[in-house]
C-alpha cells in the first residue's frame, strides 16, 4: 500500500496521540511500513534521536509503535514554553531562539538569540512567516512517504481554530498541501461529542471539508447500540459516517504533550498499584514545579510493584515520602524561586540534613547545586542553589543533545541529555561513570543525588539498584520485584492500543482510506469557514 492519514481532533486531549499510536501499531503488525508524523508540537516533554536531534516524545512513542526508530523528520516543528506567552521554537531538531506567541501565529515579531535578546545572524525563522515553515513540513513529510508504505499523521487541537487557519501547517494545512484524508476524533467522556464533530466540520472552508472523512468515538463507556442512532443522525446530518466506537480503558495513555495529568495517565499502571514484593511499599514524591519537563522519568518507577508515585505541590506533602524527585523544568531559576516561596525548598534541605533520599534530574540537579550563572533561559545572572550537592552550573548558549550510556550503582544505565546547563561538579562522588568509574555525569552526596540524564530509571537493572538505596535509605522494608521490564511493558501498552484499533474500529474502511483517501462527493456543511 502507499498512502497516508491525518489524524485530527475535536479538542487538546481528545486522544489523537493514541489513536495515532494505535494505527501504526495495528498496521505494523500486518506487516506495513509505517511511520508517524507531527508536523509541529508543543511539548515539554521531548526526546533525543539517535542523530541528537530533539523531537516530541510523543512521536517517539509512535515510532516505538510503528517499529521504527524516531527521527526529526517525524516531528519537524517542536514548541517549548518558556511561559505562557513564549517559546523555545525547535526546528528539524535544534533549538533555533525564542518566540512570542504573537510573533509566530500573527505577523509581528521575530525569533530572538536567548543570550542577547536579539535576532541572531542566518536567522532561520521570523515572526509572520510561519507559514513558511510550511515547506520544511512538507518535505518532511514527502521523504517519509517515499520511505514508508503509510504515514499516519497527528494533528494539534482542532482543525476549527479560525483564528488560526491561515498560517496553519499542523491540521488542514497539512491535510490540503499533501492531499490527507482526514479522521476526526472526539472524546466523549468529556460530553458533547456530536456537537463537537458537527461543529468541527461546519467551521470549515468547503475546500477543507472535502477531506474530513469520517469521525472516530473515543473514551466510550456503555453499550454501543445506544449510541448508533446518534451515529447514524450524525451520518445523516454530515454525509460522513463513523470509523469506530473505542472504549474506555484504563492506563492507555502514551506519554503527555499538553501538560501534567496528576492521574499519571501517560505511566505504565495508571491507578492500581500491584502489591510489593517486600514487606512496605515506596512512596515517592515528585515536586510539581512550574514549567516542568519530561515528567515521563517518574514513569518507570510507577511501573514496579509497590511503588506509589504522586505529584505535589506543598511542602507538608513531602513528609511521608521515601524519595523526593525535583524533576526537569524549562525554567530552573523560576522553579528554585517557587521551591522557595512554597516552602518546598526548605522541606527539601531538611530531608537532605537527615538523610532522607531527594534524586534531582536535569533542571532538578541544577537547582539542588550551590548556584546558578543564567544568561541565556532567565538572565538572571548569578543566582543561589540548594547547596545540596557540590555543582556549578553556567547556561550555555548551545544546547546539549546525546544520548549517553554508562554504569551506574554497577549497572549498565542509558538516557538521553537535553539541557542548557553545564554542570561543574566539584566534589561528592559521581554518579553516572563509565565502564572504569571515571565520571561521566552527576554526584551524589550522601542520600542526594542528582543528574542530567533524563530516561535512566528505564534501565531495569539500574533502577532496582536505585530503588535498594532509597528503601535502606529511608528504613523501608521494600524489595523491587526481581522481574520488572519497563520496556516490556511499554510494548505490552502499545499492544494494547493495536489491539483497540483493530478490535474496535473498522479496519477495512481504514485501510480504503488511506489507500484511497477521503471519499469523493462529501457534502458542504454549513456555514463554513468564515471569509
Amino acid at each position: 500500500m502507499s498512502g497516508g492519514l491525518l489524524i485530527a481532533g475535536t479538542t487538546s486531549d481528545a486522544g489523537k496521540s493514541v489513536v495515532t499510536a494505535g494505527i501504526c501499531r495495528w498496521l505494523a503488525r500486518q506487516g506495513v511500513k509505517v511511520a508517524p508524523f507531527k508536523a509541529q508540537n508543543m511539548s515539554l516533554n521531548s526526546f533525543v534521536t539517535r542523530e541528537g536531534a530533539e523531537i516530541g516524545r510523543a512521536q517517539a512513542m509512535q515510532a516505538q509503535a510503528a517499529r521504527v526508530e524516531p527521527t526529526a523528520l517525524m516531528n519537524p516543528v517542536l514548541l517549548k514554553p518558556g511561559s505562557d506567552r513564549s517559546s523555545q521554537v525547535v526546528l528539524m531538531g535544534k533549538p533555533v531562539g525564542e518566540m512570542s506567541a504573537r510573533g509566530f501565529f500573527g505577523t509581528t515579531g521575530s525569533v530572538t538569540d536567548p543570550s542577547s535578546g536579539t535576532a541572531p545572524a542566518g536567522d532561520r525563522l521570523s515572526g509572520g512567516h510561519r507559514e513558511a515553515l510550511l515547506a520544511t513540513v512538507l518535505d518532511c513529510l514527502a521523504q517519509l512517504r517515499g520511505t514508508y508504505d503509510a504515514v499516519i499523521c497527528e494533528g494539534a487541537g482542532s482543525p476549527a481554530e479560525i483564528n488560526l487557519r491561515r498560517t496553519d501547517i499542523v491540521n488542514m494545512g497539512v491535510a490540503r498541501n499533501a492531499g490527507l484524508p482526514v479522521l476526526v476524533v472526539g472524546d466523549i467522556d468529556r460530553g458533547g461529542v456530536f456537537a463537537s464533530f458537527f461543529g468541527t466540520v461546519a467551521l470549515l472552508s468547503p475546500e477543507d471539508q472535502a477531506l474530513v472523512a469520517g469521525f472516530l468515538v473515543n473514551k466510550f463507556r456503555g453499550d454501543v447500540s445506544l449510541l448508533e442512532p446518534g451515529l447514524d443522525m450524525l451520518h445523516g446530518l454530515t454525509g460522513r459516517r463513523s470509523y469506530g466506537v473505542l472504549p474506555f480503558r484504563h492506563g492507555l495513555g502514551i506519554d503527555e504533550e499538553d501538560g501534567l495529568r496528576v492521574s499519571l495517565r501517560g505511566a505504565v499502571r495508571e491507578s492500581a498499584v500491584s502489591s510489593p514484593v517486600g514487606e512496605d511499599v515506596l512512596r515517592v514524591a515528585v515536586c510539581a514545579i512550574p514549567l516542568m519537563s519530561n515528567f515521563t522519568d517518574v514513569d518507570a518507577l510507577a511501573a514496579e510493584p509497590g511503588v506509589v508515585v504522586r505529584f505535589v505541590d506543598r511542602a507538608e506533602e513531602l513528609a511521608d515520602a521515601d524519595l523526593v524527585v525535583v524533576p526537569g523544568t524549562r525554567g530552573t531559576v523560576n522553579a528554585l524561586r517557587w521551591l522557595r516561596e512554597r516552602g518546598l525548598a526548605d522541606a527539601i534541605a531538611r530531608r537532605a540534613a537527615e538523610g532522607r533520599p531527594v534524586l534531582g534530574v536535569c533542571g532538578g540537579y541544577q537547582l539542588l547545586g550551590q548556584h546558578i550563572e543564567d544568561e541565556v533561559e532567565s538572565r538572571a545572572g548569578r543566582v543561589e542553589g540548594l547547596g545540596l550537592l557540590p555543582v556549578r552550573v553556567r547556561f550555555a548558549r548551545e544546547k546539549t543533545l546525546a544520548r549517553p550510556v554508562g554504569t551506574a550503582l554497577g549497572e549498565r544505565v542509558e538516557g538521553y541529555e537535553i539541557h542548557h546547563g553545564v554542570a561543574e561538579v566539584t566534589g561528592g562522588e559521581p554518579f553516572m561513570s563509565d565502564g572504569d568509574g571515571q565520571g561521566l555525569d552527576g554526584c551524589r552526596v550522601g542520600s542526594v543525588w542528582g543528574t542530567h540524564w533524563h530516561g535512566s530509571l528505564e534501565s531495569d537493572g539500574f533502577r532496582r539498584a536505585f530503588l535498594r538505596e532509597v528503601a535502606a535509605a529511608a528504613g523501608r522494608r521494600f524489595v523491587p520485584a526481581p522481574d520488572t521490564s519497563f520496556a516490556a511493558l511499554r510494548e505490552e501498552q502499545l499492544d494494547r492500543l493495536g489491539d483497540l484499533i483493530e478490535e474496535h474500529a473498522d479496519t477495512d474502511a481504514l485501510w480504503r482510506l488511506i489507500e484511497s483517501g477521503a471519499p469523493q462527493g462529501l457534502p458542504f456543511i454549513p456555514p463554513g469557514a468564515p471569509a
